[in-house]
């Protein structure tokens, strides 16, 4: 569905983006992590066609969007981090208006219009001005614009920003529903939402493409096999005694108790190898039960850290 080969963008002597590669699959959620100049929003424009690139290929649905913008754009729907809403219009109006600068005709527009209402529970909403919308509704009329025209690519930045918890569950829920009927980019400073939403992350770092992998995939190779989740049945003071009298543990604290008598562990390891199995046999010899041991695994913005040194602004 989309293609990004060598993308380099120039700002004079500034080098935004280095030669940056990716490749998004039709269907796929993908979330474009990075920190404030990163490349994320220059990658985002160029995709898009609001900047030229210094050099590079972008392909949309396999037509490269460099030589044949006008063509590319029909593939592409786009919401901006601030949507282009004209607030005198109604919602319906403002939708229509949409569809006939996508190049649609007046009917088709406003069949497109009633559908994209549908699909962002606006509806009800149809005859209200902009301005007199809230926050999240703005943005639900900012996203329905972008699905005008059944784009199949969508690219959607910041859509989550400014808006109250809940409206961010229903921003969401709305952007899952798109999976599989549209491929979507988004990005977020949002990480929690990011890794909620998104099956495929790719994390810019000073205009480069610093990892690129499914959201699962990412936390499970950069997590640290040395520190270990370990869940037992057992006396308190017996398992703080295995645990402190066992070799190969360097360290172990208590998260808390699971159940009646069911302890949950954080563990990390001496040894650089493997030591799950080691651990069961200790907690076996002495007759407990090991409900699990696991490798911990690292929540995005801890893998973003580590791949970055940086945190992601908020």
């Amino acid at each position: 569905m989309l293609l990004v080969e060598n993308l380099v963008k120039n700002y004079g002597s500034h080098e935004a983006l280095k030669g940056i590669s990716f490749h998004v699959e039709e269907g796929q959620i993908v979330g474009l992590l990075g920190q404030n100049g990163a490349g994320k929003s220059t990658t985002m424009n160029i995709i898009t066609g609001y900047l030229s690139a210094t050099s590079g290929q972008v392909w949309i649905h396999g037509i490269n969007s460099l030589e044949k913008p006008k063509e590319a754009k029909r593939y592409l729907g786009y919401l901006p981090e601030q949507p282009p809403l004209y607030e005198n219009m109604t919602v319906r109006e403002y939708l229509q208006f949409a569809g006939e600068l996508k190049g649609l005709k007046k009917r088709e527009a406003r069949q497109e219009a009633e559908t994209v209402m549908g699909q962002t529970n606006l509806s009800e909403r149809e005859n209200v001005l902009i301005k007199q919308l809230s926050k999240g509704f703005k943005q639900r009329v900012g996203l329905a614009q972008a699905l005008v025209g059944k784009p199949p690519l969508l690219i959607l930045d910041e859509p989550m920003v400014g808006l109250d918890p809940n409206q961010i569950i229903e921003m969401r829920e709305q952007i899952r529903s798109l999976g599989g009927t549209h491929t979507v980019i988004l990005s977020s400073h949002i990480l929690s939402e990011i890794e909620s939403v998104c099956d495929h992350i790719i994390i810019l770092d000073d205009g480069k493409v610093k990892a690129e992998d499914e959201t699962k995939q990412l936390s499970e190779e950069n997590s640290n096999h040395k520190r270990l989740r370990l869940v037992v049945k057992g006396d308190k003071k017996e398992i703080h005694k295995i645990l402190r009298e066992t070799d190969f543990i360097k360290e172990f604290s208590l998260i808390g108790e699971v159940e009646t008598d069911v302890y949950e562990f954080q563990v990390i390891s001496a040894r650089e190898e493997d030591i799950r199995d080691a651990l069961f046999m200790q907690f076996a010899k002495r007759q407990m039960i090991v409900y699990s041991v696991n490798v911990e695994q690292l929540s995005l913005e801890e893998v973003f850290i580590k791949l970055t040194g940086k945190e992601e602004s908020k």
